[in-house]
């Protein structure tokens, strides 16, 4: 039910949001949130190297895993080129449903016969004694190359229709009074989806029970799981929590000088949705309901940073990218030099932004921040079995960093929207309505 209100909401949120903004307000908040969503993705990055450096949980590690075959692994520049090509849907009805992405097509290009034989045999005849000559000619595998080729993933563009909205928004408050009817329609739309959000929180407890139980029933000898990535659990979630508990609220209070615990106890319903559904996307709508109604942050600052950080702020699974690079290079005895540990830093930061706010996105990305560094993605296998228990968690830092976002840019651009007593925006001259 979550995932049915994503749509409405960010299309709505936004439209409505920034119709009543100042071009120059929107201008610094939306560079400030972006400058501020980078870098703290940097930060999550490097708290996971220096941890999996110390800890070294891959070191004297016996891993036993059915590794896949080889197979057509994405460049990090085709990662990146899908991101900017999916900012600009071709067809705005469907980024509700599929974005693009590049397929990688195989060609088999195979050898040409050899003329003289590789290998000759004597097989005994009994017509013969000197026996009977065989010729064996064994012709190689063919080689394959991939081509890149324009295809579709069946997931929700939701960058496309954050960058839509936004542009619409901009242009629906420069049109005055005649963009007002389309902006009422938008915030009749958008409280209704809040309605909806507090009527369904009645019944979240079940769901996350029955989630979170149908995955611990589906694991399949947790003794020897716990044996074997034990240490790389431990350094994944060591790192989140210096990242999420103290760099993150480190932050929040050195720019706005604020208890940021007091704050982060209005999120925890946020937390809890997000743990169990382990989708930024999916538990937007409670991230939202959470800003307004208990961390009284800006509705106009609210709608604009939680969709485009839940799009591209990706703190907790890029600390997992880079843990789960370096632990693969410790199993595999690979030695990474300082060049290498910074491709992983800057390629974790990169394809992390470009991950779907779905669950295990991660993985998908992973392959990236392994072949940039010459690892074999096939051993992302290596990981699977525990992903699902880290994926909740890292999407709890995912969201506790967007929310955490909002009130910093809420602090920082307080002058662009003055408050009354009521919590509601005093109309200026350049104003046509009130949210």
């Amino acid at each position: 039910m979550l995932k049915m209100l994503i749509l409405p909401l960010i299309t709505s949120s936004l439209m409505s949001g920034l119709s009543s903004m100042e071009s120059k307000a929107c201008c610094r908040m939306g560079v400030l949130t972006v400058t501020y969503y980078l870098w703290t993705t940097f930060i999550a990055v490097v708290v996971g190297i220096l941890l999996v450096l110390i800890i070294k949980p891959g070191v004297g590690t016996d891993m036993e895993s059915n590794r896949l075959g080889g197979g057509p692994v994405m460049t990090s520049a085709d990662a990146l080129l899908d991101l900017i090509r999916n900012m600009v849907p071709s067809n705005l009805i469907e980024a509700t449903f599929q974005q693009y992405k590049t397929d990688l097509v195989p060609i088999f290009k195979v050898a040409t016969r050899t003329i003289q034989p590789n290998f000759v045999y004597v097989v005994p005849d009994d017509n013969d004694p000197n026996g009977r000559t065989v010729y064996l000619e064994l012709t190689p595998p063919p080689e394959v190359l991939y081509k890149t080729s324009p295809g579709n993933s069946q997931q929700m563009n939701v960058l496309g229709i954050v960058i839509f909205s936004a542009t619409m928004g901009l242009l629906l408050g420069r049109m005055g009074e005649r963009g007002a009817p389309l902006v009422n329609v938008c915030q009749c739309i958008n409280e209704c989806v809040m309605k909806i959000i507090n009527a369904a929180v009645w019944y979240f407890p079940f769901g996350i029970i029955f989630l979170v139980a149908g995955k611990i029933l589906d694991m399949q000898d947790p003794s020897t799981l716990g044996r074997k990535l034990g240490w790389y659990t431990i350094t994944v979630l060591a790192g989140l929590f210096v990242h999420g508990l103290i760099l993150l609220p480190l932050f929040y209070f050195l720019l706005t000088r604020k208890n940021p615990f007091t704050y982060i106890r209005g999120l925890l319903q946020a937390m809890v949705i997000a743990l169990a559904t382990s989708s930024s996307s999916a538990t937007l709508p409670i991230t939202m309901k959470c800003l307004l109604e208990n961390c009284h942050v800006d509705r106009q600052i609210a709608r604009f940073v939680l969709p485009v950080g839940a799009t591209i702020n990706m703190d907790g699974t890029a600390l997992y990218e880079a843990v789960a690079a370096i632990f693969i290079a410790q199993v595999n005895d690979y030695e990474l030099d300082l060049g290498q540990l910074v491709t992983i830093s800057i390629t974790a930061t990169a394809a992390s932004i470009g991950a779907a706010g779905i669950p295990q996105a991660g993985l998908v990305t992973m392959v990236i921040v392994l072949t940039s560094v010459g690892l074999p993605p096939d051993d992302i296998t290596l990981i699977v079995a525990i992903d699902w228990v880290l994926d909740r968690f890292r999407t709890m830092i995912n969201v506790l960093g967007d929310a955490l976002a909002a009130g910093i840019i809420a602090h920082l651009c307080r002058k662009d929207f003055p408050l009354s007593g009521t919590g509601k925006v005093i109309p200026t001259l350049t104003l046509n309505f009130i949210l």
